[in-house]
This record gives C-alpha cells, sequence and structure tokens, in this order.
C-alpha cells in the first residue's frame, strides 16, 4: 500500500546502529482527537478522518491518501492524523463535515526513527518507544515531545511480517 502513496519529504541527518535522525519538512495534517483511547481502539479516529479525505467535506472533494497514519498519546488524549498530499496548501483544503477533524499546519521537526515489522499493537509500541529513549539516551540525544506511531501499510490486507511501522520521537538536534 504504502509503496504508491505519497509520504511528507524529509532529510536524513544521521544513521545509528537501530535507529536514524531525521528532519521532516513543514506539513499540513486532518487530525483526530479521542479522549482515553489507544491504539488498539483506532478504527473509529481513522474512519472519521478517511470520511474527510473520501468526499466528508465542504466541496465534496476527495483527497489523496497518503502514508503513513500517524498516532500517539498527548495528556489523556489519543491523537490520529493524516498528512495532506504535498501539493495542498491550507487555504485549498476543503472544510470538513465533521466538526472533530480539525486541519492543521505542523511545523517540520527533527525525529528519531526506530523502524519495525509486524503488528503494532499498543503494547508492541510501547514497549519500542522505550526502546529508542533508551537508544537515543546512549547515544547522547535528548528527546524533546510525545512519541508517535507511524503505520505505513493498510493492516486489513498487509500480511503482518511485511507491514512497515514506525516509533518517532522528536530529538534536540546541533547540526555539528
Amino acid at each position: 500500500m504504502s509503496e504508491q502513496l505519497e509520504e511528507p519529504a524529509y532529510e536524513l541527518l544521521r544513521k545509528y546502529r537501530e535507529f536514524e535522525v531525521r528532519k521532516y519538512v513543514d506539513t499540513i495534517q486532518a487530525r483526530v482527537s479521542t479522549d482515553g483511547m489507544n491504539y488498539g481502539e483506532s478504527a473509529r479516529p481513522f474512519r472519521r478522518i478517511a470520511g474527510y479525505i473520501f468526499g466528508g467535506n465542504e466541496r465534496q472533494q476527495s483527497i489523496a491518501m497518503t502514508a503513513p497514519v500517524h498516532m500517539w498519546r498527548s495528556g489523556e488524549e489519543s491523537l490520529m492524523a493524516f498528512t495532506m498530499p504535498s501539493e495542498h496548501k491550507m487555504e485549498d483544503l476543503p472544510k470538513p463535515n465533521d466538526s472533530g477533524v480539525e486541519l492543521l499546519h505542523v511545523e517540520g521537526e527533527v525525529v528519531a526513527v526506530l523502524r519495525f515489522s509486524g503488528l503494532s499493537r499498543p503494547s508492541k509500541s510501547l514497549r519500542l518507544q522505550k526502546k529508542l529513549r533508551n537508544l537515543i539516551e546512549s547515544e547522547g540525544l535528548t528527546t524533546s515531545g510525545n512519541a508517535k506511531l507511524a503505520v505505513y501499510d493498510n493492516p486489513m490486507s498487509t500480511i503482518p511480517f511485511l507491514r512497515r511501522n514506525e516509533i518517532h520521537l522528536p530529538v534536540e538536534w546541533n547540526e555539528s
């Protein structure tokens, strides 16, 4: 699935043995926030954002799907976001019919990335977030935000061992 979909542009800053550091460009996201939700209950927010890009908007306009789908926790909220295709500017995008779907400009950031395959269940995601934090610290880097799960492939049609998933964790980065 993800091979045919646009992904946000980034520059590879450094490749470590088990992870890499990337600098992503600014993007626009369609985002849904849910109280108390976890990654394992992601079908509802996914359907809401998918509804927006498949015509659930003021112009009944279809917007191309991109990869990955991002999921993360911030305080008591769980968030899910789709990145809008790079051809769109904020003012070009139609207003969502669902008031819970928010369009946001997201500044590019530097993130440490741990890639993995298989299922992206909450327990596995949390374990890999902890592993990435430990790897980052062992390299003398400092985290600077919430970890995000990035899911690139359709979990309904891609067999688990072929799935591409990543943990993204913002880091402080000094160009040296």
